[in-house]
């Protein structure tokens, strides 16, 4: 949802910034991995029960994953391959968070409580999954309640008091599976609505290029009979 809203004015804004970055040679590969080292550095925090420096490395990953894509507009690199690895990077930043708050509440609260983030994490693949897959089938499947930036900051909030850690990552749970159930609803009625013309047009010609060759082997097959 903010990213639908935000993002577009956000990387507008940080354009100036991402062109500084690519003139003392940061490139946007360089922002992507960095956020990823931070994402590792605020799970092993908030694993070892440091919430206060978690939440810290947790506002900084979000830096790297925001410049990143200005530097690639600024140098002019964007294209598949950055789109592919930053991708890649935001689902194992994810990862990594998730986990290390699961790490925590294996050592704090007894019981089944610390499969709740991996049951987030869970969701939050498969949103991401149907946007991928919506994607290269040529559907939309952007949007929802409960997209990563929102997650990012409801996870930040649970650091900040923690107290609300657990209501929070179910508050998170909810919201990303109605995001899951969006999100197939919006591919879903995109791809029932009748195909373009162009299809149905290139589907007549292939069955007649078939019908023809049909025809062509049998007159051949009766030919050959005859002889």
């Amino acid at each position: 949802m903010l990213d639908g809203r935000w993002k577009s004015n956000i990387e507008k804004g940080l354009k100036p910034v991402g062109i500084r970055l690519r003139r003392i040679g940061i490139r946007a590969d360089h922002l992507t991995a960095a956020g990823v080292v931070m994402a590792a550095g605020a799970a092993v925090a908030i694993a070892t029960g440091h919430l206060s420096l978690g939440l810290l490395l947790l506002i900084l990953t979000g830096l790297p994953d925001a410049l990143d894509g200005a530097v690639a507009k600024a140098s002019g690199t964007a294209g598949p391959r950055g789109a592919f690895f930053d991708s890649v990077a935001d689902r194992v930043s994810d990862t990594l968070l998730l986990g290390g708050v699961a790490w925590y509440l294996a050592s704090t609260d007894p019981g089944l409580i610390a499969l709740l983030p991996m049951a987030v994490l869970g969701a939050s693949l498969i949103i991401s999954y149907e946007r991928a897959k919506a994607e290269s089938l040529g559907f939309n499947a952007k949007g929802g309640v409960m997209e990563r930036a929102e997650r990012t900051i409801l996870l930040g909030l649970g650091l900040l008091f923690e107290a609300l850690l657990i209501p929070v990552l179910w508050i998170m749970l909810v919201l990303t599976l109605i995001t899951a159930v969006q999100r197939f609803v919006k591919v879903w009625r995109q791809a029932s609505k009748e195909r373009p013309a162009v299809l149905t047009t290139r589907r007549a010609s292939r069955r007649r290029a078939a019908r023809s060759a049909s025809t062509v082997w049998r007159q051949n097959l009766q030919s050959r009979r005859r002889r």
